[in-house]
């Protein structure tokens, strides 16, 4: 049996906290395109249009595809993993009692993996094909 094709687009080093970011992330997945682009368009958090962007990218991939439907894409994966911290030269902020700690700058990977729902599809599938045109070919030799 054939494995679905996946269409995936990324942003490295996005400037989010990832904890902030997988709020949105785990929002859409699973989602059909269309709603995922609708809801993360009314959105509020940040996080909304940065993923906005990389579905954006993924569909874009998947439009090289001549033999998928744009329509019928569904989320099948949405991730947010952890980036580095924006280092250089670190800076420090006072705490109690005379200590200090790291400023940390968090950035995030947003990874997103389109995959065609074969039951929303309005293409029709190479069984149907052949089934149509059995019936053709009984009902012209009758």
């Amino acid at each position: 049996m054939e494995q679905p094709k996946i269409y995936r687009a990324a942003h490295r080093w996005a400037r989010i906290s990832p904890r902030k970011a997988r709020l949105v992330a785990d929002m859409v997945r699973g989602m059909p395109v269309n709603d995922a682009l609708s809801v993360l368009g009314a959105h509020p958090r940040r996080a909304a249009y940065l993923l906005h962007k990389v579905i954006r990218s993924a569909m874009a991939n998947a439009s090289n595809d001549m033999d998928v439907d744009l329509k019928a894409l569904i989320v099948h994966e949405s991730r947010v993993d952890m980036g580095p911290l924006l280092g250089g030269r670190p800076r420090w902020r006072p705490r109690a009692m005379g200590r200090a700690t790291p400023i940390r700058k968090r950035t995030a990977h947003l990874i997103v993996g389109l995959m065609e729902d074969s039951s929303r599809s309005s293409r029709r599938s190479k069984a149907e094909d052949d089934a149509t045109a059995v019936a053709t070919t009984e009902q012209a030799s009758e």
